[in-house]
C-alpha cells in the first residue's frame, strides 16, 4: 500500500527520534509498514450534532485497523450555529470555517498522513473539511454525523425552526407559554445535525452528492444504526484509495460540482449551499459561477420541501430512498445528472442511483408533479445586487415571489430585529439589514431571529427581508441574502434610504431600487463595530472575500 508521505516520518535511521514518539502514542514495530491514516473529527459536547462522534470515529477507526493501515484521530473545533445565533458570538460562525480549514491542513502536512477520514456534521465544519480535502489532495473519504430525528409536539413534528418562530409568536400572545416550553423541550430530541434541510444537512447531502462521502451520508438519521455502519464503510474504502493512489480532486470535478448543487437546487437546500460550494470548487480548482448556478436552476425541477418549507424531515426523506431516489428521478425524467462521474465508493454515480427505489410521490415528487419546474435557490441581480444575492425561493409564498415595498434600512441584525418585535414595522415594508456581510460584520453573521420573528409575528406573508450578510438555513419566507458588493465595500445596499421603493421579481432574477437618483448618492458610513483587540475577526475582516466568491480568505494584494 502506498506510503509515500508517512514515510518522511517513519523510514530510516534519521527518523528513529520520530518513531521514538510514535511508539509513546501506541505505535508498533508492525504499524510502520502500514499506511498512516488521519481521522479528523469535529467531536464537541457542546453541539448536538456532534456530541455522538467519538463513536463514529470508533467505527471508523476499527474498520481501518481491519483493512491493514494505522488510524490517528485528531479533533478541531465546531461551533453551534444554534447556540450563536443572535448576538456576537455569530461573529465567529462563517470564519470558523477558514480555522477548520487550516487546522486539518495543519495536522495532515504536519504528520505526512497518506490518507484522511473527515468526521464532520454541520455547517462550517463540512464546507471547512471538504476546503481542505481539496487543498491536501490525498485519498479522502468523508462520513458524517446524520441529523437529527425530528421532535414531538402536541402530535406534530416540530424542529428547532418552531422554537425560534415561537419566540415572536408567544411575545404577540399567539400562543401560550405552556406550549412555548413543549416547543423548547421537545424540538430537539437528541444527536444529529437539526432535522430539517437547514445548512447543516444541506451540506451533507453536497457531500453525498459530491461523491466524496458514501450513499446514505447526508440523510441517514444519527442514532440509526446504519449511521455506524456508513461509518465502518469510510474506514475500510479509506484503505482501498490509499492503495489506488486516488485522491480528493479525482473526485471533486466539474462534473461533481454539476451534480451536488443540481440535487441540492431540486431538494430546496439553505443558500448558505451556495457560499460554501463556491469556496470549495475554489480550493479544489473548479471555475464555478453563480450564473452558472442559475442557469442550473432554470433547468432543475423541485422535488422535494422539507421543513422549513414543509412539515416533512431529514429522516423522511431517507425512508423514501434518499438521494439515490431524487438523483435517479433528476437522470431518468431529465438528464440532469451526470453518471459517469467516480465516487469514493467505488462505483459510478450512475451505478448508485440505478438500484435506487422510485420516487413515492410525497415526500419526493416524480417530476411531473413537481413543487416547480424550477430549482429552489435563485440568484438575483439588479442594481441593488450587481454581483448578485441568494434566495430560496422554494420556501417563499407565491405571492410574495413579486413584490414591491419601501425600504426600512438597519445598520445591523440587533435593531432590525427589535424593531420586529415592538411592531414598528409596516406589512408590505422591505427591511434592509446592511453592513452584515463577511468585512462589514465582520463574519458575515448568520441570521435565524430576524427570519423567524418576521414569520411569527405573521408578517412573512407580506414583508420582504434583505441584508448583505447571511440567513439560516432554518429560514423561510421571502428573504433576501448575500447581496454583493456588500455595504463595507460601498456596494449599493450602502446607498439605500428609508421609503426607497424595493422591486423584488424572483421568477424573473431581479432585484432593482426604483429611485433613479439612487447610485449617485453617497454610501452610509460603516458602524463602529466591538471586536476584542487584535482578535481574529480583525484580521479576518482584512482578508475576506465576496459573498459571490464564497467569502474565501485570501492574502492581501
Amino acid at each position: 500500500m502506498s506510503q509515500e508521505r508517512s514515510k518522511n516520518v517513519k523510514e530510516g535511521i534519521e527518523r528513529a527520534p520520530h518513531r521514538s514518539l510514535l511508539r509513546a502514542v501506541g505505535v508498533e514495530d508492525d504499524d510502520f509498514d502500514k499506511p498512516f491514516i488521519a481521522v479528523a473529527n469535529s467531536y464537541s459536547e457542546v453541539v448536538p450534532g456532534h456530541v455522538h462522534l467519538d463513536r463514529i470515529a470508533a467505527a471508523v477507526k476499527e474498520s481501518i485497523r481491519e483493512a491493514g493501515a494505522v488510524p490517528f484521530e485528531f479533533n478541531t473545533m465546531a461551533l453551534c450555529d444554534g447556540i450563536a445565533m443572535g448576538h456576537s458570538g455569530m461573529k465567529y460562525s462563517l470564519p470558523s470555517r477558514e480555522l477548520i480549514a487550516d487546522t486539518v491542513e495543519t495536522m495532515v502536512e504536519g504528520h505526512q498522513f497518506d490518507g484522511m477520514v473527515c468526521i464532520p456534521n454541520c455547517d462550517k465544519i463540512v464546507p471547512g473539511m471538504l476546503m481542505a480535502a481539496a487543498r491536501l489532495d490525498i485519498p479522502t473519504v468523508f462520513v458524517s454525523g446524520g441529523p437529527m430525528l425530528a421532535g414531538e409536539s402536541e402530535g406534530e413534528a416540530v424542529d428547532l425552526i418552531d422554537v425560534f418562530e415561537g419566540v415572536a409568536a408567544a411575545e404577540e400572545d399567539e400562543i401560550s407559554l405552556e406550549r412555548m416550553r413543549s416547543l423548547e423541550c421537545r424540538a430537539c430530541p437528541g444527536e444529529g445535525s437539526c432535522s430539517g434541510m437547514f445548512t447543516a444537512n444541506s451540506m451533507n447531502c453536497f457531500t453525498e452528492s459530491l461523491g466524496i462521502g458514501l450513499p446514505g451520508n447526508g440523510t441517514v438519521p444519527a442514532p440509526m444504526d446504519r449511521r455506524e455502519q456508513l461509518a465502518a464503510s469510510a474506514g475500510r474504502r479509506i484503505v482501498d484509495l490509499v492503495e489506488e493512489g486516488s485522491t480528493a480532486r479525482d473526485f471533486l470535478t466539474e462534473a461533481a460540482f454539476d451534480n451536488a448543487f443540481t440535487v441540492g437546487l431540486a431538494m430546496g437546500c439553505s443558500t448558505n449551499m451556495l457560499l460554501h460550494g463556491l469556496a470549495i470548487a475554489t480550493e479544489a480548482g473548479v471555475e464555478y459561477s453563480l450564473e452558472k448556478i442559475n442557469k442550473l436552476s432554470d433547468q432543475t425541477p423541485t422535488l422535494c420541501k422539507v421543513s422549513p418549507s414543509s412539515r416533512y424531515h431529514m429522516e423522511d426523506v431517507d425512508a423514501a430512498g434518499g438521494l439515490p431516489t431524487v438523483m435517479r428521478e433528476l437522470s431518468d425524467c431529465c438528464g440532469l445528472i451526470r453518471s459517469a462521474v467516480p465516487t469514493v465508493g467505488g462505483q459510478l454515480v450512475g451505478e448508485i442511483i440505478s438500484d435506487a427505489e422510485p420516487v413515492d410521490g410525497e415526500v419526493i415528487r416524480p417530476t411531473d408533479r413537481a413543487y416547480s419546474d424550477q430549482g429552489g435557490l435563485k440568484i438575483l441581480f439588479g442594481n441593488l445586487a450587481p454581483r448578485g444575492a441568494a434566495v430560496k425561493a422554494a420556501a417563499v409564498d407565491e405571492n410574495m415571489l413579486v413584490h414591491e415595498g419601501p425600504a426600512r434600512v438597519f445598520e445591523s441584525e440587533e435593531a432590525a430585529n427589535r424593531a420586529i418585535l415592538d411592531g414598528e414595522i409596516e406589512p408590505g415594508s422591505v427591511i434592509v439589514i446592511r453592513f452584515e456581510g463577511p468585512a462589514g460584520g465582520p463574519g458575515m453573521r448568520e441570521m435565524l431571529a430576524p427570519t423567524a420573528n418576521l414569520m411569527g409575528s405573521g408578517l412573512g406573508q407580506n414583508t420582504a427581508l434583505l441584508t448583505d450578510g447571511r440567513f439560516s438555513g432554518g429560514s423561510r419566507g421571502p428573504c433576501i441574502a448575500h447581496i454583493a458588493p456588500e455595504a463595507a465595500h460601498q456596494g449599493p445596499i450602502s446607498k439605500l434610504r428609508d421609503g426607497d421603493t424595493v422591486s423584488i421579481n424572483i421568477p424573473e432574477k431581479k432585484l432593482q431600487v426604483k429611485e433613479s437618483d439612487f447610485l449617485d448618492r453617497d454610501p452610509a458610513q460603516q458602524p463602529e463595530r466591538d471586536l476584542l483587540t487584535g482578535s481574529y475577526l480583525c484580521r479576518y475582516r482584512r482578508m475576506v472575500a465576496a459573498a459571490d466568491r464564497g467569502a474565501v480568505v485570501e492574502l492581501p494584494e
